[in-house]
């Protein structure tokens, strides 16, 4: 029996979650920018009640959360990755589950070496009541034939009552539950291949697994064939093998935007270890860093500049320090003076797998001691959460992911601006 995990209202939950003085009251996550705005990430069901959705502009519904003292929070991503790493361990650590991978930062799959209906409901009840009581992170579970079918279960578990966050669906109950699930909530399906198929009279999922094979193959790649196995109660996806990327990215449009070269230092380190981290994690190494700068392109009031440099390892690498310093490096090369900048990034690229790699002739293999570094920080960071551990001269952000300076850096941005303006013609 295949097992879905789904933590709900995972950002709003964490909040309340360490910060019990929230708990019952209406609360919401949002991302911030320069102009106090930003949209509705997540949102408790208190929150919810007052008509509150995702998506939502904070502009839109100040004045409903200023009557209804709503409590805005800030993302806080560094914080939702740490207790996501938390309920992975304390799962893994139950062994009840088999095969338990992280699909995202609130989803989790895995498998249960039974079938019998009540005695699933009772192993993932066990689970379910772990996750809860040590992290505080609520959750609804889902268990079927398939992987998209768990998916399918946890739509039910959330949606309806009565299931007490977990639904089993046995083959018996899947006509049914198909057949009252729209194309759009479907695992896998995409918006551009939603609308493909409410143009062909498709509009529910057991439509789309009533259809045959060749015209699953003349609409779908092979994942969207895949899918439409799965909901007919063929296992045909494998989480346990993850392809490799081809290049790995890290970036972030700031809150707020900065001329200081010293604060885009802290954030490309920040990338770099994130990504040397990721490379790590996939058993990879890489040849080529790139670093890339851009100002705000939505402010035409400001002289606009973007650029990105390139390093070359001599030999290829996942240490850390190395991958920091060649993005350093490129950075020097772009960074501009005269300038607002709003996004910055770091990205890894000619990635290939760490065995097997050959060595550039003229250069040693990498130290072992570097190696065992690696090994111990990673495994620092995964079980006390990021940058328990890090490389360099990182200083404190707050919560919003911003400089600890933050209040006199919006005060230097408004009398900043004028510098960069751009001059009349």
């Amino acid at each position: 029996m295949f097992l879905h995990i789904d933590c709900n209202s995972y950002f709003a939950s964490c909040e309340v979650a360490t910060r019990p003085e929230l708990s019952g009251k209406p609360v919401v996550v949002a991302n911030d920018n320069e102009a106090g705005g930003g949209v509705i990430l997540a949102l408790t069901a208190e929150a919810k009640a007052l008509g509150l959705k995702r998506g939502i502009p904070l502009f839109k519904v100040r004045n409903l959360l200023r009557l209804n003292n709503v409590v805005v929070c800030p993302a806080d991503h560094k914080k939702y990755r740490r207790i996501s790493h938390q309920i992975m361990e304390i799962v893994q650590r139950q062994e009840i589950v088999l095969d338990f991978v992280q699909y995202s930062v609130d989803e989790f799959f895995g498998t249960l070496p039974i079938d019998e209906p009540d005695e699933v409901r009772h192993y993932v009840q066990k689970v379910m009541d772990t996750i809860t009581t040590t992290t505080g992170i609520p959750v609804s579970c889902g268990c079927s034939q398939t992987y998209t079918l768990a998916k399918v279960a946890t739509y039910y578990a959330k949606h309806y009552p009565g299931y007490h966050g977990i639904c089993v669906l046995t083959p018996d109950k899947r006509y049914k539950a198909l057949t009252m699930l729209g194309i759009a909530d479907v695992w896998g399906i995409g918006r551009k291949n939603q609308q493909k198929l409410i143009d062909r009279g498709i509009v529910t999922a057991q439509q789309l697994a009533d259809c045959d094979e060749k015209t699953i193959e003349s609409l779908f790649s092979v994942t969207g064939l895949r899918t439409w196995r799965e909901l007919r109660g063929i296992p045909s996806i494998d989480l346990q093998r993850p392809t490799s990327q081809r290049s790995i990215m890290h970036s972030r449009t700031f809150a707020y935007m900065t001329d200081k070269k010293e604060e885009l230092e802290q954030w490309v380190r920040t990338f770099a270890t994130a990504c040397a981290a990721e490379l790590r994690k996939q058993k990879s190494v890489c040849h080529t860093v790139t670093v890339f700068l851009s100002t705000n392109r939505h402010r035409d009031d400001l002289n606009q500049y973007r650029n990105s440099g390139t390093m070359k390892f001599t030999s290829y690498t996942a240490d850390t320090p190395a991958i920091i310093k060649a993005s350093l490096a490129a950075l020097a090369q772009i960074y501009r003076e005269g300038f607002l900048y709003k996004q910055a990034g770091v990205i890894l690229s000619d990635i290939g797998a760490e065995r097997g790699m050959q060595l550039d002739l003229f250069t040693e293999p990498t130290d072992q001691r570097h190696r065992r570094l690696m090994q111990v920080t990673d495994k620092l960071n995964n079980k006390f959460g990021d940058n328990t551990v890090n490389f360099g001269n990182k200083s404190k952000k707050t919560s919003n992911g911003c400089d600890p300076n933050l209040k006199s850096m919006q005060q230097d941005e408004a009398t900043q601006e004028w510098k960069y303006r751009k001059k009349p013609d």
